[in-house]
């Protein structure tokens, strides 16, 4: 008898399994020549096996695995919905095109109204702003939390303030206490970029349910991967229509790929200048994109997400190990803290030079590339000295002294969950050798 297509998949993933564990052997670390990445993909033949499933289906667009997906996430994060995109970058674009929509009425944001934002992180927090044709207004940071320095948010506020996105710097929360209370009085929107924070907690509640909207990535740098992909959270319906909206080209139609007449009244509406009956599936209450992803993401997500508990776990663990090890040298290298009353999931190990630290960053950054140990500077220093941000429309609240000194003196290195305690071990020991040279030319 001919074999049926369940006997060809079975034995088709079974093969999948066999190439992972031939592909993918495990290998010693040798210092200095074997590769310490910030960040990389933590994955098993479970990842394999999913996309090759996915695949075989052919079913190119959002279908099982996308919905498995936005329903496990959402309970995981402990909001209402998740909506899978295609990146978090786009996450944060439908977070504020949403704010726009005419049905929110004297909320909405429109052109020229104020969003309160930080100067030190990466672009696309700010640049959904400027696209939609808004203001940020600036604020500087804190260090060593490396988070928006709640001290002066009062004075942020304007008549035109409308709303406040910021990230979790690096997983560690921002004071929620202060930006919550912010908004609440002044009635203003709240994002909350958790692009690199997925799990992290601040009183015990996870980031991502104080604000209106919450976004995250998961590109494989992140906690979770799906190569490219991210999702935008709301426990609002009507946000969650919006969001849904402009991330579907701006149709008013909710059918989900494939599917048709979910209203039950396809051909039943009457919307703007359009016929009466006009096909709902191709009636547009938005100017929208198409920011959708693939099942075949979606199906490494799903794996990923078994992952995600330990993951965030050897994510503490592996600062926790840092911090240890580098305790000793704090009169030259400024160490992270968590932000009071946060339980941070690490995205990284932020470094500061202390200000009289006798080496510079390129010197402590170049002996850490010579031994194959990876850095990262704190995303775009301060925005507003990068060339594209030159000549855009902002306001400053007071200076932005330590955005400047992050430009300067930050770097972070790793703690992803791929690194083991001999590499981290290994990276607190060049680091130190870094900074002894410098005292050893004091001397």
């Amino acid at each position: 008898m001919p074999e049926s297509a369940a006997d060809l998949r079975a034995d088709i993933l079974d093969r999948v399994r066999a190439f992972h564990r031939v592909n993918w052997p495990a290998r010693s670390f040798v210092p200095g020549q074997t590769p310490v990445p910030v960040s990389g993909k933590v994955f098993d033949d479970a990842e394999l096996v999913a996309l090759v499933d996915s695949s075989l289906d052919f079913w190119l667009t959002a279908g099982r695995f996308a919905d498995q997906f936005e329903q496990r996430f959402a309970t995981f994060f402990g909001t209402r919905y998740s909506l899978l995109t295609n990146s978090g970058s786009s996450s944060n674009l439908l977070a504020v095109a949403a704010l726009t929509s005419p049905r929110l009425g004297d909320r909405r944001l429109m052109p020229g109204d104020e969003v309160i934002a930080v100067a030190a992180g990466f672009p696309t927090t700010v640049n959904p702003v400027l696209q939609h044709g808004c203001v940020p207004v600036f604020l500087d940071i804190d260090v060593p939390t490396y988070n928006i320095d709640v001290t002066r948010l009062e004075e942020a506020i304007s008549p035109r303030t409308k709303a406040v996105m910021i990230a979790h710097t690096l997983g560690n929360p921002f004071n929620l206490d202060a930006v919550q209370g912010l908004c609440e009085k002044h009635n203003l929107w709240l994002i909350e970029d958790c692009c690199d924070a997925a799990g992290a907690t601040y009183r015990g509640q996870g980031v991502g349910t104080f604000g209106d909207i919450a976004t995250c990535s998961f590109y494989p740098a992140h906690h979770i991967t799906m190569g490219e992909g991210g999702a935008v959270m709301t426990d609002t319906p009507l946000l969650k229509k919006l969001l849904e909206c402009f991330r579907d080209w701006g149709r008013d139609c909710w059918c989900p790929p494939g599917h048709d007449n979910t209203c039950g009244k396809r051909f039943g509406w009457q919307l703007g200048d359009l016929p009466n009956g006009y096909d709902h599936k191709y009636t547009y209450s938005h100017i929208g994109y198409n920011l959708k992803a693939t099942d075949m993401q979606a199906a490494v997500g799903v794996a990923q997400l078994d992952k995600l508990p330990e993951f965030i776990r050897r994510r503490r663990e592996n600062f926790a190990t840092l911090s240890r090890l580098l305790a000793d040298v704090q009169d030259r290298l400024i160490l992270p803290t968590a932000t009071p009353h946060a339980d941070p999931s690490w995205f990284g190990f932020p470094i500061t030079l202390a200000d009289d630290c006798p080496v510079s960053r390129n010197d402590v950054i170049a002996r850490l590339d010579a031994n194959k140990i990876g850095t990262r500077l704190l995303f775009g220093g301060n925005l507003l000295r990068q060339p594209a941000y030159q000549g855009i429309p902002h306001r400053v609240v007071g200076d932005l002294q330590n955005t400047d000194r992050v430009m300067h003196r930050t770097f972070w290195v790793g703690v992803y969950p791929g690194l083991t305690e001999e590499m981290l071990a290994f990276v607190a020991t060049t680091l130190k050798e870094a900074v002894m040279i410098g005292r050893r030319a004091l001397a």
